[in-house]
């Protein structure tokens, strides 16, 4: 099940020190990011064949806002495919939706705030109240007509933010959706530098609130994200969850690979086509 709170804290960032930008940049930030959400305002005036390109608009304008450079590894599919990822700031969210995800799975905080709410909710984002477990599987319903219907939808599979050291695994809950739609599966992998090193400052992580992550946000001289994504996984109709879960948790870094290896090798080949390792004599006979 989802967590309602990250287990990482503001203890993951003690010790971290980053360049600080002055006063005055960081005005000039936060100016550049409120005229950005009073833009996005008006998306709803638009027709709605030109909101999409609106809301990607609106995404990278706020990043440059910020002073986010993002750099896209690969390409994300433009139909038909569930895009997870690891989660660790809710600058995750604009770093996909600039990138060209059009549609998104958030907590349903995320419904009420400004610019990124408003425009998630015109895109037919899907909101999930962590706190209930029994909105779970409606929510996993909505996923999979999405993808019946040829669309693409991104999910922190993760289930909450961490200070990007993973937060145990992908949780198996919407790869149903896939395997019931059925879809290919996206991994893709979100990683913050500062200054070239990586980073977790950007991270929403324990009770923080969002003013408490942009203020942090905003301090940062640089930051730069990294988007990389990952070979499709195709699931069999007979696929586990579970399986799926796991084999693109480790494609996005989030299981530990070598660890998974021995264990999912015979349940990767079918996957991914993939031979199966065939036991030598004596291992068979060990």
């Amino acid at each position: 099940m989802w967590a309602t709170e990250s287990g990482c804290g503001t203890h993951c960032l003690r010790g971290e020190e980053v360049a600080v930008a002055g006063p005055a940049r960081r005005a000039a930030r936060l100016t550049g990011l409120a005229l950005v959400v009073l833009a996005g305002a008006a998306t709803p005036l638009l027709p709605r064949r030109w909101r999409g390109r609106a809301l990607r608009g609106c995404a990278r304008a706020a990043l440059r806002a910020l002073g986010v450079r993002w750099r896209l590894k690969g390409r994300l599919p433009a139909r038909h495919a569930l895009v997870v990822s690891n989660h660790i700031s809710w600058l995750d969210t604009v770093v996909l939706l600039a990138a060209g995800v059009p549609r998104l799975v958030a907590k349903s905080e995320v419904r009420g705030w400004p610019l990124i709410g408003r425009l998630s909710a015109q895109q037919g984002g899907v909101f999930l109240d962590r706190s209930r477990p029994r909105a779970l599987p409606a929510a996993v319903r909505e996923v999979r007509d999405v993808l019946a219907a040829g669309g693409v939808i991104a999910v922190f599979a993760e289930g909450t933010t961490s200070c990007g050291e993973g937060a145990g695994g992908f949780r198996p809950a919407f790869f149903q959706a896939a395997i019931d739609a059925p879809a290919p599966v996206v991994p893709v992998t979100l990683s913050f530098e500062a200054a070239g090193a990586p980073t977790a400052w950007p991270a929403f992580v324990g009770p923080e609130t969002l003013l408490d992550s942009l203020r942090r946000v905003l301090a940062m001289r640089v930051l730069a994200v990294r988007v990389t994504v990952g070979s499709a996984i195709h699931p069999e109709p007979l696929a586990s969850r579970r399986t799926i879960a796991r084999i693109a948790g480790a494609a996005a870094g989030c299981q530990p690979a070598a660890r998974l290896a021995p264990v999912l090798a015979p349940a990767l080949a079918p996957v991914l086509e993939l031979p199966v390792p065939v036991p030598s004599p004596l291992e068979k006979v060990a």
